[in-house]
């Protein structure tokens, strides 16, 4: 799924951001065993102790009647370091 990003995305700050900070989640999650392919994926942003984090949610396609199984990943947008990791019951 490789793309050719122009220079108008490139020059899109919170684009670049949010890619930064996927491919971080992505690989954490990855080394958690979860397949973000096989994810719905939804990225948000919320304030934690002062600092903005993207928190990159990864949830299963098919929701209806499931329970638990999420897998939440919070990063920094500065550093792309992933600062929390949350599991759903």
């Amino acid at each position: 799924m490789a793309a050719v990003l122009t220079n108008e995305v490139l020059q899109d700050e919170i684009a670049v951001s949010v890619a930064q900070v996927l491919a971080a989640a992505n690989k954490k999650a990855a080394e958690l065993g979860f397949n973000a392919k096989e994810s719905l994926i939804t990225v948000s942003q919320h304030l934690s102790n002062g600092i903005w984090l993207w928190r990159v949610h990864y949830g299963v396609k098919d929701y209806v009647g499931r329970r638990g199984g999420d897998l939440m990943i919070d990063v920094d947008a500065n550093d792309a370091i992933v600062r929390q990791i949350l599991r759903g019951q």
